[in-house]
């Protein structure tokens, strides 16, 4: 079990969160990381609290771990913070125990929501997860660029997991493709900027690929046939860099952007 006596739980509040939610926080996550396999190098817990009261789920807790060398996340929405922060606590402890197990006798337990279509066969048709903002009034108020790291495709799952997203950005390693995986009603399907399925190398049989290029878009456009489609997310190829980019919907009803950033 790690040693977690000495280690600084890192702390960030937004918004109007209560005074004690930040002491409740970090006594949680670390009873969690006093469970976790390997050394505990970093913690940092965010809790956030929407200004707008119509948000259904307006506080939002987040822990962000360095679990000897390799990142986990876990994220949690709630009515209250207190709720938030309980559902941290145990979405935490499932990660932990993702990274301690064998990746390949994971793969064959991840939990399968109800049946849903979407363009490319994939992701789940469910309830949205975000606060329902007139279309009008919503935005792209956040945009992450990073760079993209290459790995294969079960590796970017396996951090999809790890990292507790619903997709991961990322390069495909044996085809150099800006690619996506996200969770599908059968295990997992990736999409790519330009298909390259005969270079691929051999997947688990629960991985799927979109042999459908990712469409051509701006940013206005792809907001434009995210609403249309009534998707989670949307990858495509940005107009102006060709590279894959994936605009989602956020909690708060606005938008988020990932970009690759540029070498």
């Amino acid at each position: 079990m790690a040693d977690t006596q000495t280690l600084q739980v890192q702390t960030n509040a937004q918004g109007a969160v209560p005074e004690d939610a930040i002491d409740l926080a970090v006594m949680r996550v670390r009873a969690v990381l006093r469970l976790a396999a390997e050394p505990v190098l970093f913690a940092r817990v965010k809790l956030t609290m929407a200004a707008d009261p119509a948000v259904e789920r307006p506080a939002i807790a987040q822990a962000n771990i360095d679990l000897n060398g390799r990142p986990v996340r876990a994220q949690a929405a709630a009515a209250t913070m207190r709720d938030a922060i309980e559902m941290l606590s145990d979405k935490l402890r499932i990660q932990l125990e993702r990274a301690a197990r064998n990746w390949a006798r994971l793969r064959g337990s991840q939990p399968v929501s109800e049946p849903g279509e979407w363009r490319h066969d994939s992701v789940h048709a469910q309830r949205l997860p975000y606060f329902p903002r007139p279309i009008d009034e919503r935005g792209v108020v956040r945009h992450k660029s990073y760079g993209l790291a290459r790995m294969t495709p079960d590796e970017a799952a396996a951090d999809m997991e790890l990292l507790d997203y619903d997709f991961h950005l990322f390069t495909e390693l044996s085809t150099s493709q800006d690619s996506v995986v996200y969770r599908s009603d059968h295990g997992y399907r990736m999409a790519q900027a330009h298909p390259k399925p005969d270079r691929l190398e051999l997947m688990d049989s629960d991985f799927t690929v979109s042999e459908v290029s990712a469409p051509k878009l701006d940013v206005a456009e792809a907001e434009t046939r995210l609403e249309a489609f009534g998707q989670p997310f949307l990858f495509f190829v940005d107009t102006q860099t060709g590279r894959g980019n994936l605009i989602y919907h956020r909690y708060d009803g606005d938008y988020g952007l990932i970009t690759p950033a540029e070498a």
